[in-house]
């Protein structure tokens, strides 16, 4: 019998206390026990980036990353992105509704929140770049040229800006 272990972590700007077995990855955990839904599961081997969140500031697949890895650490995902002031989504949500970036949208969240990333690590300065550091959440996506239009609409939006 498995013991569950008890992980206090930052989500979206609350603390939460997760009690669960050692294997519980942070996408079942946000999915199932901590209702935030926005990451999804997709291929479930990391190969997809529907499950990517930010872990201090970080991209992360979710699903490949255990919740008992969390402790004391900050967690955002697409529900805990912070548009600027006066606005009511975050520039990179803008951007892809200005540019209709999407396809079905099931694996949106994970591509907004690996854009927010793109910017925020400066991998946005050509369409290229943009590729290169998304090319696990929009290789099989047929809004692809949407998509990394998107990423350049808002990186030149937060010029300046933290992502």
């Amino acid at each position: 019998m498995t013991t569950d272990v008890t992980t206090t972590f930052t989500l979206n700007g609350r603390e939460v206390t997760l009690h669960a077995e050692p294997r519980v990855t942070l996408l079942d955990a946000l999915r199932d026990r901590l209702d935030s839904p926005g990451a999804k599961k997709g291929c479930d081997h990391g190969q997809c980036g529907a499950c990517t969140v930010h872990v201090d500031g970080e991209r992360v697949l979710s699903c490949l990353t255990l919740a008992a890895q969390m402790e004391g650490r900050a967690v955002t995902t697409i529900e805990g992105l912070s548009p600027a002031e006066g606005e009511v989504l975050h520039a990179v949500q803008q951007a892809f509704l200005a540019e209709d970036a999407f396809q079905c949208g099931y694996c949106t969240p994970g591509q907004i929140m690996s854009a927010v990333a793109c910017i925020r690590e400066g991998h946005a300065g050509s369409d290229a770049e943009i590729r290169e550091w998304m090319s696990g959440n929009i290789c099989r996506c047929g809004a692809y040229n949407a998509i990394t239009a998107a990423v350049r609409r808002a990186a030149v939006t937060l010029q300046g800006e933290p992502a």
